[in-house]
């Protein structure tokens, strides 16, 4: 394996990493709350203040590796994303931390940059295809690993402390240490030789996907803030306006020589699924942890729900990271022996069963456990598969551009779904008198939707052509 085992056990490093940005803060909201003077429902403005940056800098910074070097731009991306992390430690006001929470989102780019990484360094020994599926298995151990590890460290290192400045110093120290390790363990890769960018087609993606995403977090946002009725027109005017920019910059694209994204690649027979099946996945596998965590709270005397305490809950949610695990290290353990394609139509039926079995089966504890762990092996294999096969399905000097986009359409189903499943809940608050809790048929909706997801995710791959994601044959 020579530089290319030492290489991927580096980049597990750094989804560790990566996982305990996900995973450390989650457990410390609460205190990051009392701490600024705001309410809960501020919390939410974090979220899509990333989600909107990640969205959009994915895609330009996973190209700009493609045409400079995908080891300058991780290295950039780990840079600000350390900054950022600091600012969190000093920021003091809701503003100065919804800023530096946002500047955060830069993580989003490090595993498709690595992904890309490793597949360039395979390919020059024609095993990039295969080499890769295995790496990514392994990177998404360490992604999940981190989460879970983050989480756990969260509130001990608070609890020995006291003071939430010095407990945010320690993801910020871990994010500065990967820097350095990125810097100087990680080699570079062969830039595609392109030194222009597309700067017009850049400036009408960027503001397409914010206006797309900022539609969709407003529409989350208007159930859980109780906003007017005129709040639905701006939200609609909005993703109007935004999908309108994105069509735009598809015909714009089309005509241009060095597109910042290349429509041509996306639509081939053996990547544009692989991209549908990132969005459709990305449904529950973002959308759905909220609405989980909800229902596993809600008092069983409404006739559903399990009424787990915050402790309780953080359990279940372990759980289901840990399915993760094991789904990404089943992908990597089978890549060698199970084609591809194949496993990635197992591991999008497996999200589907899941998720449809919550419809009859979602009352005893053991139930949901048994239901989740089933989806989560699904999507752990398919976190792993996605950005490997859009890699094998790019052509030379388009790696990192392929695998990026597979974060972005993930990220924008996402916020999709949980758009979508935010107003669907708090359509269903009030239904059961006395109760704040959201109804049943919000719930099973919400399921249905994931499994549906899952499903189409598994005909769309159907399509796919058998040969593909395979070694290309020496030259």
């Amino acid at each position: 394996m020579g530089i290319t085992a030492s290489l991927i056990g580096w980049f597990i490093v750094v989804e560790i990493v990566s996982g305990i940005l996900q995973g450390y803060y989650i457990p410390l909201f609460s205190d990051i709350v009392l701490e600024l003077g705001i309410r809960d429902a501020d919390v939410n403005w974090f979220e899509a203040g990333q989600l909107l940056l990640s969205a959009i800098v994915v895609p330009i910074l996973a190209k700009l590796g493609d045409m400079f070097g995908h080891k300058k731009i991780l290295l950039l991306a780990a840079i600000l994303t350390a900054l950022a992390s600091w600012g969190l430690v000093f920021a003091d006001s809701f503003w100065s931390f919804l800023l530096f929470w946002s500047l955060q989102g830069f993580y989003v780019v490090w595993l498709p940059l690595e992904i890309a990484l490793i597949f360039e360094r395979g390919r020059e020994q024609n095993r990039g295809v295969s080499l890769t599926r295995r790496a990514a298995g392994l990177l998404v151990v360490g992604l999940e690993a981190g989460a879970i590890i983050g989480a756990l460290a969260a509130g001990r290192v608070y609890a020995a402390t006291g003071d939430l400045a010095l407990t945010l110093m320690v993801p910020a120290i871990a994010v500065t240490l990967v820097a350095v390790v990125i810097w100087v363990f990680v080699p570079e890769s062969t830039p595609s030789g392109a030194r222009s960018i597309d700067t017009l087609g850049t400036v009408i993606l960027a503001w397409g996907l914010l206006l797309v995403t900022g539609a969709l977090a407003w529409m989350r946002l208007i159930g859980e803030l109780d906003l007017g009725g005129g709040a639905w027109w701006g939200v609609a005017g909005l993703l109007a306006l935004g999908v309108a920019l994105l069509a735009v910059f598809v015909w714009y694209e089309l005509r241009q020589q060095n597109p910042i994204i290349d429509i041509r690649v996306l639509i081939r027979p053996e990547m544009w699924p692989v991209q549908a099946t990132a969005f459709l996945i990305g449904i529950s596998l973002l959308g759905a942890q909220g609405p989980l965590s909800t229902y596993a709270g809600t008092d069983p005397a409404l006739g559903y729900g399990l009424g787990l305490d915050a402790s309780e809950r953080s359990y279940v949610i372990g759980l289901y990271l840990v399915s993760l695990i094991v789904g990404a290290v089943i992908f990597s353990l089978t890549s060698r022996r199970i084609s591809p394609r194949l496993m990635l139509i197992a591991a999008a039926l497996l999200v589907g069963v899941g998720y449809t079995l919550f419809l009859p089966f979602h009352l005893e504890l053991w139930q949901v456990l048994l239901n989740l762990s089933i989806a989560g092996i699904g999507c752990g294999a398919l976190v792993g598969a996605m950005p490997a096969a859009a890699a094998a399905a790019a052509p030379l000097g388009h790696t990192g551009e392929a695998s990026g986009m597979t974060n972005t359409t993930k990220t924008i189903g996402g916020a999709f779904s949980s758009a979508v499943f935010g107003v669907v809940l708090a359509a269903g608050v009030g239904t059961v008198a006395g109760h704040t809790a959201s109804s049943l048929g919000g719930y099973i909706t919400v399921w249905a939707i994931c499994a549906a997801g899952g499903f189409l995710a598994a005909l769309l791959l159907l399509v796919v052509p058998k040969v593909a994601f395979a070694d290309a044959p020496p030259a």
